[in-house]
């Protein structure tokens, strides 16, 4: 039986009827629970990460999710060649609903990658070594829901093969972009929250890579892992180059979690147009992407801990810190809801106070109830903790949780958007196979290259996991055991 080397951290955790613990969600005052389970060496969290992409075949469930990944990317493949071809009429657009699910698809996947850039910047910032165990897919889930995020734009404008008229390139016509608009604004902002995202994970991945090109048998494995770890050997300077770095990429990351989904924000706010036109969406967003990219982060790592065998890592005690963190942006975002129906009173605004009635009240109250029920209602069953430690309810909450996020966004575009100033010019969003088999497809992209991450590249970052072990303290239980310890605490 492997256990932790602190005989206290066993009082700390429920074991299971064969001595190995399964549960570290119990606080005792005066100790810290164990953030690694069942592991008193380095090298077993190696073995055990990189199992993962070392196996000649990978689980079953793995084949058939990959499976059912790439026909939904097909699908997207085929709707997007469709409008391509055809026109945005293809769309259920009208006059003057001109946005309804492109652009809902757009916020929603911007919003998805706010929580991996929170955990492996912000909550390393304020050193909460808890991250370690996710930050690692969360940063990729990050990278995957932008790249998901960027394909509506560019599909979205008509004419496909004039994206490039979105940036300030020079040409013959003397067109440019009109830098008070906060649609170029978004281009910005995108784009820099997709790099600097691109570089923070890489730059935490690079350690482990090393990790992988050293233990590779193949020929083809050691070049490609050989190829991006850049030359890395472990030794001072290097790692204190890599802490250096990442302390940087952390700090300028942090100001994007807020300003990124604020910016996606200002495409509605800055407008006239009732329901939109309210100061409170800035705050509003962030809270909102924050909570539904939690929830995609619980959603990802139930079935993968189960899948690849990680539970000792990824442990109820990283699960129920993510389930108190989507229960706190939840009653965020309810008090939003509810700010906006008092901001709609408050104002005397007749255009404003219908729009919020309406949006309750008319032709699109399902898509308001299924909102409400599932941003509001549900997230408050996490205050019980056998709910938020319990992981067919937490998997399924979560699945909730996103469900309403999309319609969030669906309900603050489509319902302002039909129901304007002038009801002569009112009318009703259907969408169409085109509009729905895209939306699908845009998860199909998004599982694909979530899914390939994890069969292919560390999916926990062993060298930060490592450092929150009782072992990697100079001056704890652990010392004298391992004579490379410190070697691999960069924190």
């Amino acid at each position: 039986m492997t256990t932790l080397p602190h005989d206290s951290n066993l009082a700390n955790s429920h074991a299971n009827n064969h001595g190995v613990i399964v549960d570290n969600t119990i606080d005792r005052p005066g100790e810290r629970a164990p953030l690694v389970l069942n592991m008193d060496k380095f090298s077993q969290v190696t073995a055990t990460v990189c199992r993962v992409n070392e196996a000649e075949r990978a689980p079953t469930a793995w084949y058939v999710a990959f499976t059912l990944a790439l026909g939904l990317l097909s699908v997207l493949g085929v709707c997007i060649g469709y409008l391509i071809v055809t026109g945005v009429g293809v769309w259920g657009l009208n006059n003057p609903v001109m946005w309804a699910y492109d652009i809902t698809n757009f916020v929603f996947w911007v919003g998805i990658g706010h929580a991996g850039t929170l955990i492996s910047a912000i909550l390393f910032l304020f050193r909460q070594k808890w991250r370690t165990g996710i930050n690692r897919f969360a940063e990729a889930m990050t990278i995957f829901a932008v790249i998901c995020a960027g394909t509506f734009p560019g599909i979205h404008v008509g004419r496909v093969w004039f994206a490039y008229w979105l940036f300030p390139i020079p040409n013959q016509m003397e067109m440019w972009p009109q830098f008070r608009s906060p649609l170029l604004w978004d281009v910005f902002a995108v784009s820099t929250y997709f790099t600097v995202s691109l570089l923070f994970w890489y730059t935490g991945m690079v350690p482990d890579l090393a990790t992988l090109r050293d233990r590779a048998k193949g020929k083809l494995q050691q070049m490609g892992y050989g190829l991006f770890s850049l030359g890395w050997r472990g030794s001072n300077r290097h790692w204190h180059r890599y802490e250096r770095a990442y302390l940087l990429l952390a700090a300028l990351s942090t100001p994007l979690v807020l300003s990124v989904h604020s910016v996606v924000s200002f495409d509605f706010a800055t407008s006239q147009l009732p329901g939109w036109h309210t100061t409170i969406f800035p705050p509003y967003f962030v809270a909102g992407a924050i909570f539904s990219g939690f929830a995609m982060v619980v959603t990802l790592a139930v079935p993968a801990r189960e899948m690849f065998g990680l539970k000792d890592l990824i442990t109820l005690r990283h699960l129920d810190n993510m389930n108190k963190v989507i229960l706190v942006t939840g009653c965020m975002v309810g008090y939003a809801y509810s700010l906006e129906f008092f901001i709609a009173w408050y104002s005397g605004a007749m255009f404003e106070k219908f729009a919020f009635i309406n949006r309750a009240f008319g032709q699109y109250w399902w898509a308001y109830l299924i909102m409400v029920s599932c941003n509001v209602i549900t997230p408050q069953l996490f205050w019980s903790k056998r709910i938020r430690t319990s992981i067919p309810l937490m998997f399924a909450l979560s699945i909730v949780v996103n469900v309403g996020m999309w319609f969030e966004r669906f309900v603050i575009i489509v319902s302002s958007l039909a129901n304007d100033f002038l009801p002569s010019s009112w009318d009703l969003f259907t969408p169409t196979w085109v509009d729905i088999g895209t939306m699908l497809g845009a998860f199909g992209l998004f599982f694909t290259l979530f899914l390939l991450f994890c069969r292919y590249l560390p999916m926990i970052a062993m060298a930060e996991v490592k450092a929150v072990m009782p072992q990697a303290d100079p001056h704890g239980a652990g010392a004298g055991k391992h004579g490379h310890a410190r070697a691999h605490d960069h924190h």
